[in-house]
């Protein structure tokens, strides 16, 4: 019995689309697709909880594995999907089942968009912390199976920070429940903490309690603008030594500033080489201002309030305004490394040399707060050329600052996940113990491999005989 022979007949009510051209957005997600498909899987769209448990059991038993997905906004190639698997998508599970302002929390399903969840929190004066860039269009499911960021992370922490339950369907089509409602708790392991992050090789997650903050009572937006890059990397030291704690930290390089203003017509180059762009929030907001002003001033930076009316624009420019993929062609690599946050500046000094030893152009954005950067490396493309696999050097330049970051105390991925593009990556940072100890999960969890199998571990190291 065919795939979808065995999905209708099981389970009538449920929609599944067949293999086809029509699915073909189903193959990818955004970080694998420049290279798209002609020909998609087979998607199946549950709508609760329970139809999940039984697609997965149906696939199970049939041997065929299923690939969890969200949006697709995801940017490792977590959600791409071959043409014998099965996508199982969470679009559909979109309810808002709760908000307990008295217990500051909300009960939500996986396909909730992160951006529409504060939205419904808003009348409540709470709000949820974690803010990918992608918040307009990223479900809350997606940002828990990679462990999302944002800019917030800064003062609130990623998404593990604020998750407090999960409901999870396991890979043989069993929900369970795992975590608890209250702040704390400690019975048994924290399968809280393994599910987060895992990016679906585990479970899938079909509900989520998540913890939710005060809205504050008031929010500040200030511009510090230098005179080179090195400049204000070395002075973003001034802001974890203050005592004010911002609830963003955000540093623009000089490239990322004039890549910025070709795309969006914006003067930020103008007004110097680069930019830590902050936001506080809270009490005392006149009293962290001051001495935030204070720090930065005295290492180096042109500090500004912005009036409150400019302040979304320029956000809305560290989150979009970079214009990838406009102008001259170019190969790419996008990165999303993570480094102590006294190890920036070594980061961005490092800059130059790839660009002389690889013939790249190197940039960056960083959630400074951190220490998560986001470096893009490029090369042009000659005329001619388009549509053919980059040259060595450019993956070879992506090694190498991988390679420098870890060499640093850092780490390859800070909030986007491994997926299927950054597998060599984890495999230089995770040694050969934990990478055992890791697929010894997988197997325990998952023996047949059903869910999202070449995901997130790298290949195990096989042992001698």
């Amino acid at each position: 019995m065919s795939l979808i022979d065995a999905l209708t007949r099981a389970h009538p009510a449920l929609e599944v689309l067949p293999a086809s051209a029509a699915t073909a957005p189903y193959a990818y997600d955004a970080g694998t697709r420049r290279t798209p498909v002609e020909h998609g899987p087979v998607v199946a769209l549950p709508a609760t909880a329970a139809e999940v448990a039984a697609v997965v059991r149906t696939a199970a038993d049939l041997g065929v594995s299923v690939v969890p997905r969200g949006a697709g906004t995801g940017l490792s190639g977590g959600a791409s999907a071959g043409a014998d698997q099965l996508v199982v998508s969470t679009e559909r599970l979109t309810r808002i089942v709760e908000i307990s302002p008295a217990d500051e929390l909300a009960v939500v399903e996986p396909g909730v968009i992160n951006a529409d969840l504060n939205t419904a929190l808003a009348p409540y004066g709470l709000f949820y912390a974690p803010d990918p860039a992608s918040y307009a269009i990223s479900t809350l499911g997606g940002n828990i199976a990679t462990n999302a960021g944002g800019l917030r992370c800064a003062k609130y922490g990623v998404t593990r920070e604020s998750v407090l339950a999960l409901d999870v369907v396991l890979p043989d089509g069993a929900l369970v429940h795992v975590g608890h409602r209250s702040i704390k708790g400690v019975t048994g392991l924290d399968l809280v903490s393994l599910f987060v992050g895992s990016e679906g090789v585990l479970g899938i997650v079909v509900g989520a309690t998540l913890r939710l903050r005060p809205l504050p009572v008031a929010r500040r937006t200030l511009t510090a603008f230098f005179d080179s890059t090195g400049e204000g990397a070395r002075a973003l030291g001034a802001i974890t030594a203050s005592r004010v704690r911002p609830a963003v930290v955000e540093f623009l390089d000089e490239p990322t500033l004039r890549d910025i203003d070709a795309h969006s017509g914006s003067d930020l180059r103008r007004r110097g080489a680069s930019l830590a762009l902050v936001e506080l929030d809270g009490f005392g907001i006149d009293e962290q201002t001051a001495e935030l002003i204070t720090a930065l001033t005295a290492a180096g930076g042109r500090v500004a309030v912005v009036p409150d009316g400019e302040a979304p624009l320029l956000w809305e420019l560290r989150r979009s305004g970079r214009g990838l993929g406009q102008g001259a062609p170019t190969w790419y690599v996008g990165e999303d490394i993570a480094v102590p946050r006294s190890a920036l500046p070594a980061v961005f000094d490092y800059f130059p040399v790839l660009e002389a030893r690889y013939g790249v152009r190197v940039s960056a954005v960083a959630h400074a707060g951190d220490g998560n950067l986001h470096p893009l490396l490029q090369l042009p493309i000659p005329p001619g050329l388009e549509g053919t696999p980059a040259p060595p050097a450019l993956g070879a330049a992506a090694t190498d600052l991988v390679a420098f970051a870890l060499s640093r105390g850092g780490t390859v991925s800070g909030e986007h996940g491994i997926g299927t593009v950054k597998l060599d990556w984890a495999a230089l940072e995770l040694d050969d113990r934990v990478q055992r100890l890791s697929h010894a999960i997988k197997d325990a969890v998952d023996p047949d491999h059903v869910l999202n199998p070449g995901k997130a571990l790298p290949a195990p190291v096989l042992q001698p005989a």
